[in-house]
């Protein structure tokens, strides 16, 4: 058992609003808290908006001060090298790192960000006391690296986009230019989340099953290369009318896209877990997905998972979501009870079991 030390500070790379491991780590400063700690976090590239509520990191390294860390590791960080020489007991909250071979046609610096990344969680196993996954898909790359002691404690989520009712004019749009079914998929335009297989198999659904069908793709497109690669497909696809690439669009706009279309579908090679997922499923949006990474374990019983994702297997698993009322309704039932399972409130509590379990 080891002494409750009276300081559990974090360390994260970089920090921002709006982004999913950056709520996190403010949720978890929280928790920690909460249990009697004090708990600042420290970043190396913090965001303008968010910079008053951080540290620098070049204080953590200069304070002598008996603490523990938490690590927030998503990418690969020059703050690593400071961890390994700390003597600062060490715990590292792992959000999953994309493995390199998925980006490194299209994004050759983060190619070099995420081997590093990569490396440096393998680097970092002998120096951690405990290894927390956001996913057991997450905990068992931990495992598979060499981390002695490992848990399972699940993203605190905004929940904003689960909540936030849908944009009236946005809803209206959608509905007035609906001339078939419409998919829908939410995720950066990068390539492990494969677009393209997405528009491949979209186009064998509007030749075989839906000739106005349209397929909505929702979320920024970081990467150049690949957002003209994948508009170029469409293009010879001769589906440039029939599919939409929004860019970042506002909560009340995503909420419309998740209650005025017919499906989600995904063909992501590499989830550590799967936020849209989620976010469909709680809108009681009927979910089709390739079952990869840790999307199984996201989706569950709540979608239909399948084990490939050529493009006439994906078509006729949704026109059979899309065309049998009952499979349909069992799997918005479904996907709710799902969706519910990831509650802040549990992901707080699984992250309460663990910290506590070090000084038990």
């Amino acid at each position: 058992m080891s002494k409750r030390p009276a300081r559990f500070d974090q360390v994260i790379p970089t920090i921002v609003p709006h982004d999913a491991v950056s709520h996190h780590t403010f949720e978890v400063q929280r928790v920690l808290r909460s249990l009697g700690f004090r708990s600042d976090i420290y970043a190396i590239h913090p965001a303008a908006e968010v910079r008053h509520l951080v540290r620098p990191f070049d204080e953590l390294l200069d304070d002598p001060s008996e603490r523990w860390l938490l690590y927030q590791a998503s990418i690969g960080s020059e703050a690593v090298d400071g961890l390994l020489a700390s003597k600062a007991p060490l715990v590292v909250n792992y959000h999953n790192i994309t493995p390199a071979r998925y980006v490194e046609r299209w994004m050759p610096v983060l190619e070099d960000e995420v081997r590093q990344g990569r490396r440096q969680m393998a680097e970092l196993a002998g120096r951690t006391t405990l290894g927390i996954g956001v996913s057991a898909y997450n905990a068992r790359e931990l495992e598979q690296w060499g981390y002695a002691e490992t848990a399972v404690a699940r993203l605190i989520i905004d929940r904003s986009n689960f909540e936030t009712a849908p944009d009236g004019p946005a809803l209206n749009r959608l509905r007035a230019q609906r001339r078939g079914r419409d998919w829908l998929f939410v995720g950066q335009m990068l390539p492990h989340k494969s677009h393209h297989d997405l528009v491949a198999a979209f186009a064998a659904y509007v030749a075989a099953y839906d000739a106005e069908a349209r397929l909505h793709l929702v979320g920024r497109t970081p990467c150049e290369p690949y957002r003209l690669a994948v508009e170029k497909l469409i293009a010879e696809l001769g589906l440039s009318a029939q599919v939409e690439l929004t860019g970042p669009i506002p909560a009340g706009a995503l909420a419309a896209y998740y209650e005025g279309c017919d499906v989600f579908v995904c063909c992501s090679d590499h989830e550590g877990l799967g936020a849209p997922l989620l976010e469909a499923m709680q809108r009681g949006l009927p979910v089709v997905a390739f079952e990869q990474a840790a999307v199984g374990e996201t989706v569950g019983d709540g979608g239909v998972l399948l084990r490939g994702k050529e493009p006439a297997l994906v078509a006729a698993a949704v026109e059979r979501v899309l065309s049998d009322r009952e499979l349909r309704r069992q799997l918005v039932e479904r996907g709710r009870k799902r969706a519910a399972c990831y509650t802040p409130g549990r992901a707080r509590q699984e992250l309460v079991s663990a910290i506590e379990q070090l000084f038990e």
